[in-house]
């Protein structure tokens, strides 16, 4: 259940401003305040169906998004990699500090650091 809500949480984040107001409004209301179906139909005046109706429909838009562009799933990627970059360049600076103790190589690391602090903020 967590992970559904996970996987839904995300889809809204990357793809939410792509529904209508209501859908956005009741797909809010049910992941994010989670709010059960009848009492969204109840703030709203309308069937528990109804309700349904509109969270499946934004659930399938969403989902058909990411299906055609695979954003989140290159998010996913690219955050392993920079992660995997962090990884080496603190072996690079390790290497550098107990063998070489190369100047203009700990300013490339500096910079590369840096590089990569910017990208995880982005």
């Amino acid at each position: 259940m967590k992970n559904q809500a996970y996987r839904m949480a995300l889809l809204y984040d990357f793809y939410g401003d792509t529904l209508t107001q209501r859908q956005r409004e009741f797909y809010d209301l049910y992941y994010n305040e989670d709010l059960s179906l009848a009492e969204i139909a109840e703030n709203y005046g309308i069937t528990r169906q109804g309700v349904r109706d509109v969270i499946v429909r934004a659930e399938a838009a969403l989902t058909e998004l990411e299906d055609k562009t695979g954003i989140i799933r290159r998010f996913h990627r690219m955050q392993e990699q920079l992660l995997a970059l962090d990884g080496l360049l603190k072996t690079v600076s390790a290497i550098n500090e107990a063998r070489c103790q190369d100047d203009e190589l700990e300013r490339c690391c500096i910079q590369m650091k840096g590089i990569l602090e910017q990208l995880k903020q982005e």
